[in-house]
């Protein structure tokens, strides 16, 4: 079920430049005030994974992209672009609703992300977590 909602070009332009010229190591995304369009929230060249996770509202629904690297046994270092959306159980149901509705807009707009990381707490979107599903499709 799509919303109608329209993703922005500044979500395209930065998500583009996240890809191919490293220029952040994440971005999250959320909906406008009006939520007729996903917007950019926040940007960061942090590479903390625990500041990432730390940006993520405890009540409020958000996605994001992260560049995750990670060493496979054999392989060496590898890069993988990953989506994390967001939900956390303490947030509004309106906003739930919404959210999980506009999320395929999103994702369609952004190609070339490894994996999709749906979080309802923070367990779910934790560092061992992420890295064992990364290592089992890298």
């Amino acid at each position: 079920m799509a919303s109608g909602v329209g993703v922005s070009e500044d979500c395209l332009k930065d998500f583009q430049e996240l890809k191919l010229k490293k220029t952040n190591k994440y971005i999250i995304f959320t909906l406008n005030k009006e939520l007729t369009e996903i917007i950019v929230d926040k940007k960061s060249k942090d590479t903390d994974y625990d500041t990432f996770i730390a940006d993520l509202p405890e009540t409020e629904c958000r996605w994001a992209i992260y560049d995750f690297e990670f060493e496979k046994e054999g392989a060496g270092i590898r890069q993988k672009l990953i989506f994390v959306s967001w939900s956390p159980d303490n947030a509004k149901i309106k906003q739930k609703m919404v959210f999980a509705s506009s999320r395929e807009a999103l994702k369609r707009a952004l190609t070339g992300v490894a994996i999709e990381i749906q979080g309802t707490d923070y367990s779910e979107v934790a560092y061992e977590y992420v890295l064992d599903k990364l290592r089992r499709v890298a």
